[in-house]
């Protein structure tokens, strides 16, 4: 558990926050004006780079409030001010990854917690959460449905986790209803928000404890920044978070959380043409021969469909010239997944095609370029 220091400390950063940027403050401000006027001595309008690791006392026995950069950083302490704000939380944690944050939120629960979680998921997950499992440290039960996993969610279960829209067939779940639900039953709820972002989605808002994000995704949204976010609106997770993040050190580095900063910045405009170019795209796969079934929400720039004929995915992946066949998503440039050979490879053939990811989907990250240069780019893929 903490020291007395830290949470004092803590406490003062929450409360100065609400100072700084009140809660009655808009989303699309909120993130216009990440990082601006924290630089008191110059009077810089945009965050410093902090690259210092060491910071020196005033004199014995006294602190700036900053020691150790593994501890502290002001440029880190700024994002995590932004973050916290734009998902209605009160705490914010930079990490050094998306899968850092998914590991630093499980270390808030004793060894030996059973957790209920959603089947379709980021292969990621399943993996370290097969290697948690054998090891011993977590018990895992899966549902493939809200219905399913409402069902199954017992008084022993003590955590929930969700992802939503999940990776990468686009299921949706009711964060407030399963949120209502676990607590109910005395169980916490992680959920991960990569996908929507706080732009579609505030899980804090409708019950969750936690949330998680790959930053490296929407929230950077150039794809040259790896990262990942932790939030909570409870002290006494905070406090293992913060203890436990700053005891194993995978925290964000000063320059990337500075990228960071200035990608979430746009992050409303960005997501914005995403979905719109998304909706377009949306609307030309459901009408060619060469496509069977499409999974969209409706919102964001994530698409999942499912080809007619398997074998010409080899073809269709090399014949792309405006997508680029990668892995991640959420950047401004499009991207195309074969999450059966990348994303999801982790994951056994049987468990995947149980479920529904079968080796026919393709996933699409859409970015902001001319959405008619991206369907012609699909056109000619898929039909040529």
């Amino acid at each position: 558990m903490f020291s007395k220091d830290v949470t004092i400390e803590g406490e003062i950063l929450a409360k100065d926050w609400k100072v700084n940027m009140s809660k009655d403050v808009k989303l699309n401000t909120l993130l216009a004006q990440a990082g601006v006027k924290k630089d008191e001595t110059t009077g810089a309008l945009t965050t410093p780079l902090h690259f210092s690791t060491t910071y020196q006392h005033p004199e014995f026995g006294q602190s700036t409030g900053y020691d150790y950069t593994r501890t502290k950083n002001p440029t880190r302490v700024s994002l995590e001010e932004t973050l916290a704000a734009i998902e209605s939380a009160n705490y914010a944690l930079a990490t050094s990854s998306g899968m850092s944050a998914i590991v630093l939120a499980f270390s808030a629960f004793p060894v030996g917690s059973k957790v209920l979680a959603v089947r379709d998921l980021y292969g990621g997950s399943f993996r370290w959460f097969a290697q948690a499992e054998a090891e011993g440290r977590f018990a895992f039960t899966y549902a493939n449905t809200e219905e399913e996993l409402l069902n199954s969610l017992t008084e022993d279960i003590d955590i929930v986790y969700i992802e939503t829209p999940t990776n990468p067939l686009m299921v949706e779940f009711d964060i407030a209803r399963i949120s209502q639900a676990a607590h109910e039953r005395g169980a916490a709820v992680i959920v991960d928000n990569t996908f929507y972002s706080p732009i579609y989605q505030r899980p804090i808002e409708d019950g969750a404890d936690i949330v998680l994000h790959s930053a490296t995704k929407y929230l950077a949204g150039h794809n040259d920044v790896l990262a990942g976010v932790v939030v909570t609106n409870s002290l006494e997770l905070y406090e293992k978070l913060f203890y436990n993040l700053n005891t194993t050190g995978a925290v964000l580095s000063p320059f990337d959380s500075y990228q960071l900063i200035r990608g979430l910045k746009t992050l409303s405009l960005r997501m914005e043409r995403s979905t719109a170019n998304a909706q377009e795209v949306v609307a030309f796969l459901k009408d060619s021969p060469a496509v069977k079934e499409v999974l969209y929400t409706g919102r964001g720039g994530m698409i999942s469909f499912k080809v007619a004929d398997e074998t010409r995915i080899p073809h269709i992946l090399n014949s792309l010239k405006v997508f680029s066949f990668a892995e991640s998503l959420g950047g401004v440039e499009s991207l195309i997944t074969y999450p059966t050979t990348q994303t999801h490879a982790d994951i056994p053939a049987e468990v995947r095609h149980s479920y529904g990811l079968t080796d026919d989907l393709l996933r699409l990250s859409i970015g902001i370029e001319d959405a008619r240069d991206l369907i012609a780019d699909l056109r000619q893929a898929l039909e040529g």
